[in-house]
């Protein structure tokens, strides 16, 4: 089982849109895929309509738990319109987290002793995160193989990059742990100067984790959404589907981003 966290300190940027993506590019596969929404916005949660201002038990339930068994956990797990691929959904109550738990000790591991029980259930699990550092964030870098940064192609993009980039070192600083991740340009759009001159500053400046590729701007994601449904399983031949099949594959097959091996 491999556990990838899709995150980025600036919303907007396309984390939901990748986590489902490549989510639902894998059921395409044939694996058993378990998406886990850790935004108190809960617009994962939405996505597959369920109404993250009612929705019970869930996420929030595992911080609140004296014991974590198989049982447990697979409670709080709802279907999807795919077979293969569940969802853990967000209540909007995990906002008040931080603010509940304080300097609560255990509490920065509490996701990884839930999905302990059922590594077994599933061959991946894509965790949506907030834009924000706190005990999701945390949690989310800690449970994970795998880091996906999502970053929009226009230069305010760049300052949320780079505080998810301090939040990383430091996180890693404090809990002597090294994170492999992988920048992917987001919303990109050839025809803008904005959209070209971001993604050169990235090229210039993070190329050893720059993914080599792009997710371009595509209307059909947003129809999708409509949907409930991955591209890959509302129009898998758009251009949007496209290109997350090729980021897929790259992490997948521990291709080179920009020569060097992506380990997962």
């Amino acid at each position: 089982m491999k556990i990838w966290s899709v995150a980025n300190q600036k919303g907007g940027v396309g984390k939901t849109t990748t986590a489902v993506s490549l989510a639902g590019l894998c059921v395409l596969h044939g694996a058993k895929v378990l998406l886990i929404d850790m935004d108190p916005h809960g617009s994962l949660t939405s996505y597959f309509g369920y109404d993250p201002e009612s929705i019970q038990p869930s996420l929030y339930d595992i911080f609140q738990a004296e014991k974590m068994d198989r049982d447990f956990t697979r409670s709080l797990i709802r279907p999807t319109t795919l077979d293969n691929l569940k969802i853990l959904p967000a209540s909007t109550a995990i906002a008040t987290l931080d603010k509940q738990l304080g300097a609560k000790s255990g509490m920065g591991l509490a996701i990884v002793n839930a999905l302990q029980p059922v590594e077994d259930d599933y061959d991946h699990i894509f965790i949506d995160c907030p834009p924000m550092l706190g005990v999701l964030m945390v949690n989310a870098l800690a449970a994970c193989d795998h880091l996906v940064i999502p970053v929009q192609t226009e230069f305010l993009a760049m300052k949320g990059l780079d505080r998810m980039l301090n939040t990383l070192n430091m996180i890693e600083r404090a809990k002597s742990i090294h994170i492999n991740f992988t920048i992917v340009p987001t919303m990109f759009d050839k025809r803008t100067r904005a959209s070209l001159e971001s993604l050169q500053f990235m090229r210039e400046n993070y190329s050893e984790n720059l993914w080599s590729g792009v997710i371009p701007v595509d209307t059909r994601f947003r129809e999708s959404s409509k949907e409930g449904k991955p591209i890959s399983h509302y129009r898998v031949s758009t251009r949007g589907a496209r290109a997350y099949s090729s980021l897929l594959d790259t992490l997948l097959q521990g291709k080179d981003i920009n020569k060097q091996v992506v380990s997962l």
